[in-house]
Order: structure tokens, then sequence, then C-alpha cells
């Protein structure tokens, strides 16, 4: 318990070390040159992050119904 408290003071003090990303998406989204490929990470992020929403939710929904 005591380590989280410690990571968790850690990354609040500092947050640029939270701020990480790889860096093949740093470099395409700094270089401005071609904002379609900066349009496709920026789905792509978002396809990635509403997949689990989607697939958590649809497991509720049948426990839901089968408790029912």
């Amino acid at each position: 318990m005591k380590k989280i408290i410690v990571l968790l003071f850690v990354f609040l003090l500092l947050p640029e070390i939270s701020f990480a990303q790889c860096a093949m998406c740093r470099a395409v989204l700094e270089s401005g040159e071609n904002t379609a490929v900066a349009e496709g990470v920026n789905n792509g992020i978002v396809y990635l992050m509403a997949i689990p929403y989607i697939l958590v939710g649809g497991v509720f929904y049948f426990v839901y119904k089968k408790m029912k």
C-alpha cells in the first residue's frame, strides 16, 4: 500500500513522466506536415478506447438480463 501512495505522489509531483507516448506517435503528431495522418492516429485512439467500454457494457447487459 505504501508503494502505491508513493508512486501516486511522485506522478502528481512530476506530471511530465505520466504524459509518455510512443516515439512514432509523438513524431507524427508533432511534425504538422500531414494532418490526415494525425487525424488517423486520433481516430485510432478513440476506437481503442471505445471498444472495451462497449464490451463491458454488453457483458453487464447480459448479466442484468440473466438476473432479471
